[in-house]
């Protein structure tokens, strides 16, 4: 199975776009049930509660984050290496967040002492609120410009600063970012838990659907302000070119342009609202699986949301607008992207497959008696 350049450009934008939803999805549900563990748990035992919900997956949901930078590195080599250097304090920042992912989880119950643990929850949380939060800032770093820009050599030179990248308008797609996964992990405990436990949960997913519905709104109305980026002229998008190759300007309200254009491209922003007022009423009506699934759709369609109106600008330049990277211009060779493509529908499946039957085997409710039952054998 052969696809000419210009498709398999598309197909990657897309299998880049589904493992960034994946991730929000799959590894989202730990991540917001440890930005909640703080919060919802009111004793230890409700706190080792919620970490056995998320424990036995958590890893293997990290699959769809690691694939996703791999993917990034593989098939868009120009973003790749202008982000991981220019964002260089923001990543570390995450790198240094989710380290206390795994010594926590694994640590936390080792010592039964008060302070140890209160410590490894409050490590837990860093581990998961601030890569929620800065990925959020990231995107809303996308929508205004990074910047950087490229010489003949194409050589990449970011002149901003980690402190830039805190901007207002970044820090409220910050807020969508972290009420969205947060969502994501309360109702997921909802559905996981029983009792108080479970009815702080329901009563947090309510909150924080409402939060994610107001900022993802806020965030709507500042994009149209925005000054967006156009392409006014490009060689053939079908062929090999260099991100100079292109002239960029910038127009107010341009990142709306796909969606005036292809008027049915509304769904999908449509469905983030749905998805938000799904998990609010089921939450509220004790449907918790149906509310997971809303947040679920939530989580796809944010994110979906945020790709339509960048289409086809991956990172743009707010310093030299034609050195913006883009679906056509950033990519691998053609014989990578195809190859890699083979690799994608043998091994995505099989990561779908194993996931789905993990959680089927390990379905069911963590209850308070089970876990001081197996005070020994569980995190």
């Amino acid at each position: 199975m052969l696809f000419d350049y210009l498709t398999l450009k598309l197909i990657w934008w897309l299998l880049v776009g589904v493992l960034l939803i994946g991730f929000a999805i799959m590894d989202g549900h730990d991540m917001g049930v440890g930005t909640l563990l703080p919060i919802l748990g009111r004793d230890d035992t409700d706190r080792r509660v919620m970490i056995n919900t998320v424990a036995p997956h958590w890893d293997g949901n990290q699959v769809w984050f690691i694939t996703a930078g791999g993917a990034i590195f593989a098939a868009w080599p120009f973003v790749y290496a202008t982000a991981f250097s220019g964002m260089y304090w923001a990543l570390l920042l995450v790198l240094f967040a989710l380290f206390f992912r795994p010594v926590g989880f694994e640590y936390r119950s080792k010592l039964p002492n008060p302070a140890w643990r209160s410590a490894w929850d409050w490590g837990l949380f860093a581990g998961s609120a601030v890569p929620a939060l800065v990925f959020g800032v990231a995107f809303g770093n996308l929508f205004q410009g990074v910047p950087f820009h490229l010489d003949e050599t194409m050589r990449s030179f970011y002149t901003g600063s980690f402190w830039a990248l805190l901007n207002p308008f970044a820090l409220l797609c910050g807020v969508v970012s972290l009420s969205l996964l947060a969502l994501q992990g309360a109702t997921f405990l909802a559905h996981r838990t029983e009792g108080e436990l479970q009815a702080r949960a329901r009563g947090a997913g309510t909150v924080l659907a409402v939060l994610l519905l107001a900022a993802f709104s806020a965030a709507g109305v500042w994009v149209g302000r925005l000054d967006g980026f156009v392409i006014q002229s490009i060689a053939d998008v079908g062929g090999a070119l260099n991100p100079l190759m292109k002239e960029v300007v910038r127009q107010p309200g341009a990142w709306f342009a796909n969606y005036q254009k292809y008027p049915l491209l509304w769904v999908v922003p449509a469905l983030a609202y749905a998805g938000g007022l799904l998990a609010l009423a089921c939450l509220r009506a004790g449907k918790t699986l149906v509310a997971f699934v809303g947040s679920s759709v939530a989580c796809l369609a944010v994110i979906l949301t945020a790709g339509v109106a960048l289409f086809p600008f991956v990172l743009p330049s707010s310093t030299l607008p034609k050195a913006s990277l883009t679906a056509w211009d950033a990519t691998s060779s053609y014989v990578t992207l195809n190859v890699m493509l083979y690799v994608a529908l043998i091994f995505t499946p099989i990561v779908i497959a194993y996931t789905g039957w993990a959680y089927r085997v390990m379905a069911g409710k963590v209850t308070r008696d089970y876990i001081v039952a197996n005070d020994k054998a569980l995190y």
